[in-house]
């Protein structure tokens, strides 16, 4: 008999939970056979990622997985082998006593936010007792060996090259998302939140030397980059020109499409955890938005990865490469910044590229978790 997983998704503010939440249930079905429900509090928000998808079916399949909206009068009484609450969301009390009423309580997993922190390797696969009698455990995706590591799927790396080296796809992708660059124009996406810094960037684009290309999905960055080219209005399928840059107005992708839209581009400005992610497959130079948090705890994340990230760069590339970063998350002037980044584009390149490379010879986050599991029983 299949072991049952339950994902609980509390869906924030963004596409980033329901975005890693659907990519760890896909891929614990169709990669380790497991039986899995997604609990989504917002089909809404799952809709935008799975185009597939219902907003008004309760109780749905979709690519194997049992896509369940998650109630707010809880009735359903059934609790999974495995229940996995994503981001510290708190499941429904009804669901936790029946948890307590099982001849043995499942294993509660609380999967966290991704960061690089030197604490997290410390903290990764700690039980938390609760109140009530039931454990909870933590579990980190992360970069090290030490962590649950990155979501992957086992043909994503192969699927990124066979792409790569079809022209033919590539172009066609593309075109069928009404994109027909320059040629030997530099292809950028941006997909960030709202940034006041992004004009200073745009500046330095449109005045290039070579020509740019911006593809802008549907996102909260579009009112910036609309501000920048005083248009009244953009929209999906909206193109204007300044100087040597296009921006083009995308719309929003499924997963898949989105990791081929990366796949596509010379650099990827992303935002959040899910993005974030994909770009490191894409093993192309990238730039985060990191989501801002109380405090300023997102710096300390910001920085923690720029450490990690950085090894083997020379001290001059590294150096430019952690410009442009602070730069894009304090709205500072990106102009002077950008053109750093320029100077090294040949080494961040292949830096990119190795640093997937080193991703992958980890385990994946979802491997880990079943592995986990099985160590548990």
């Amino acid at each position: 008999m299949k072991a049952r997983w339950d994902i609980f998704c509390c869906v924030v503010d963004n596409y980033g939970d329901i975005g890693v939440t659907w990519r760890l249930a896909r891929q614990l079905v169709a990669e380790q056979g497991l039986a899995v429900r997604l609990w989504v509090d917002d089909l809404k928000a799952f809709v935008r990622i799975c185009p597939e998808a219902q907003a008004d079916v309760a109780q749905q399949w979709q690519q194997g997985v049992d896509v369940r909206q998650w109630p707010s009068d809880w009735q359903d009484t059934s609790v999974a082998d495995v229940v996995i609450g994503a981001f510290a969301c708190q499941l429904p009390p009804a669901y936790v006593q029946a948890m307590l009423e099982q001849p043995r309580a499942p294993l509660w997993l609380n999967l966290d936010y991704l960061s690089a922190e030197d604490w997290v390797e410390g903290c990764h696969g700690l039980p938390s007792p609760q109140a009530n009698g039931l454990r909870k455990v933590f579990f980190f995706p992360g970069f090290t060996a030490k962590t649950g590591g990155l979501l992957r799927e086992a043909s994503l790396l192969p699927r990124r090259q066979a792409f790569e080296q079809d022209p033919a796809a590539r172009k066609a992708f593309l075109q069928g998302l009404g994109v027909t660059p320059e040629r030997n124009a530099r292809l950028i996406s941006l997909f960030a939140y709202e940034n006041p810094g992004v004009a200073s960037w745009l500046d330095a684009l449109a005045a290039d030397c070579r020509a740019n290309h911006l593809l802008v999905p549907e996102g909260r960055v579009l009112g910036d980059v609309q501000a920048w080219l005083g248009e009244q209005a953009l929209s999906v399928g909206s193109i204007a020109r300044r100087g040597a840059l296009t921006v083009q107005i995308l719309p929003f992708v499924s997963q898949d499409d989105y990791d081929r839209l990366l796949w596509c581009c010379d650099f990827n400005a992303v935002r959040g955890e899910d993005s974030f992610v994909r770009a490191q497959w894409a093993a192309r130079p990238l730039l985060w938005h990191i989501y801002v948090q109380e405090e300023y705890a997102h710096w300390e994340k910001l920085e923690a990865f720029l450490d990690l990230y950085i090894q083997g760069l020379s001290a001059p590339a590294g150096a430019a490469l952690v410009q442009l970063w602070r730069a894009w998350n304090m709205d500072n002037d990106m102009g002077q910044a950008w053109q750093q980044v320029l100077a090294h584009w040949d080494e961040l390149e292949q830096h990119a590229r190795r640093w997937s490379a080193v991703q992958a010879a980890q385990p994946d986050l979802a491997t880990a978790l079943v592995q986990f599991y099985r160590n548990w029983l």
